[in-house]
């Protein structure tokens, strides 16, 4: 995915990660290296008005089920290490999301840097199945709501 797709249903990268279940794979062209992300929010926050959001990263072959969590987004905008994952802070995955999120953030991100989607709709995670859907990686319902 890259920003023309998304640009023509008005969704950037930033909100496509934000979106509430995005589902997507960090891939940077110049030196190959690829991380597949879930960046998730809880089905009902407990303070809406400062939202918080999880971010796990693939961990093994199962592309469903083994992702381990990584860390947090508060606010939409500041994302913490979880201090009882696993994964090391310094663990490439994670210095490559601290990377990917702080570029999206400042709305530069470089154009060796790829966003693929997995055919889910990044804000209700449902299969798309229209192809101007699969893709921009989110529902007509769903783009709407953005």
């Amino acid at each position: 995915m890259n920003d023309s797709k998304l640009t023509r249903i008005g969704l950037s990268p930033l909100q496509f990660v934000l979106a509430g279940r995005a589902l997507f794979t960090v891939l940077n062209t110049k030196t190959g290296n690829r991380y597949t992300y879930q960046v998730q929010q809880p089905d009902e926050q407990r303070d809406p008005a400062h939202p918080v959001a999880f971010v796990k990263v693939l961990t093994g072959s199962d592309n469903v089920n083994d992702y381990s969590m990584i860390g947090m987004l508060f606010d939409r905008s500041n994302y913490r290490h979880w201090k009882r994952s696993y994964i090391q802070e310094n663990a490439p995955s994670e210095v490559a999301f601290k990377w990917f999120f702080e570029r999206l953030l400042q709305g530069n991100l470089p154009e060796c840097i790829q966003v693929l989607h997995h055919g889910k709709c990044c804000r209700c995670g449902r299969v798309l199945t229209v192809p101007e859907s699969i893709e921009a990686g989110i529902g007509p319902e769903c783009a709407t709501k953005l």
